[in-house]
């Protein structure tokens, strides 16, 4: 497996992440080690999680995805062959960036995976009540402690992380080495015209989430009858089911169809071959369809198809 570098930080990491927000929620404990033994035995390494993970599901507090990522380290013994991703902010029990936040909430997340370091620790989404430079500070503080490895943001406007990363650099403080936006075939306006360039510009790490734009990019939801074939994701795609998006799954359709491969495959190829981009992130509820996802990292569109795929899915205006 062909690891990228994740900005500047000593993290490498394959170009397919597993997203762990579906542990507790659509997935249960058994099936979650189910799903990261055969990830990580096919060669990928990086699983995105977060404290908040799944709080949303009724009956849940939250810290349920770490617990069980946590338990699934202790009995596996293949915490070396992972990068552990985690964040910080958007949970209610730990709530903003600010240094005393930070400062409790990655013990509880260091408690709940059970290890000694974590490997990215992310800004779960911006706090503007708190200066940059403190919230650096903080996470500064966690890597001298050994706690954390490297640090990202995510759900961050390119004005703001540019701030950051000018702020790390004057006043000596650990940078942002990786990116966690929004991005797909369509979601694609807001990442490519300011923040692609500037992560490009900085050398920062991008690990996108919604790859498959909650499902609907694999194809499967085409009607509204489709709505509830699922009932935690059918409410979501609803939003895609327009010209645009019926459009996209008809290019989508032709360049799998040319390469025998399914729609899903091919929205993720088209993420993994773009520039800058280092992982998109996308998550499965069985061994089958992680295989199935895991497939596009062996997909090579051609320059045309690629071309096709933008055209489909350009965003008005």
């Amino acid at each position: 497996m062909h690891l990228r570098p994740l900005g500047r930080s000593p993290l490498a990491i394959a170009p397919l992440a597993f997203g762990a927000n579906v542990f507790g929620w659509s997935v249960d404990e058994k099936r979650a080690f189910d799903l990261l033994d055969a990830f990580v035995d096919a060669g990928f390494n990086l699983v995105d999680t977060a404290d908040v993970y799944p709080a949303w599901v009724p009956g849940n507090r939250g810290g349920e995805s770490e617990t069980i990522i946590g338990r699934w380290l202790k009995a596996s013994g293949k915490r070396d062959r992972v990068v552990i991703a985690t964040k910080v902010a958007k949970w209610a029990e730990h709530p903003g960036l600010s240094p005393v936040n930070i400062r409790q909430a990655v013990e509880g997340s260091l408690e709940r995976l059970q290890v000694d370091c974590i490997d990215l620790y992310q800004a779960h989404e911006d706090d503007a009540s708190v200066p940059l430079a403190e919230t650096l500070g903080a996470f500064g503080r966690l890597i001298e402690q050994g706690k954390v490895r490297a640090i990202g943001a995510s759900n961050y406007s390119a004005d703001r992380f540019a701030e950051a990363l000018r702020l790390s650099v004057e006043h000596g403080l650990p940078r942002y080495e990786s990116l966690q936006p929004e991005y797909n075939l369509l979601r694609r306006a807001a990442y490519e015209r300011e923040l692609e360039p500037l992560i490009r510009r900085e050398q920062v790490g991008v690990i996108s989430y919604y790859a498959l734009a909650s499902g609907f990019l694999s194809g499967k939801y085409r009607s509204e009858a489709d709505l509830a074939k699922s009932r935690a994701r059918g409410a979501g795609v609803r939003k895609y089911l327009d010209a645009r998006g019926l459009g996209v799954l008809d290019a989508l359709d032709r360049v799998s169809a040319a390469h025998q491969a399914t729609p899903a495959q091919v929205a993720l190829a088209w993420l993994i071959a773009r520039p800058g981009l280092t992982a998109p992130i996308a998550s499965a509820t069985s061994v089958a369809q992680l295989h199935e996802l895991l497939g596009a990292v062996d997909l090579a569109l051609a320059p045309e198809e690629i071309a096709a795929l933008d055209r489909a899915s350009a965003e008005p205006g």
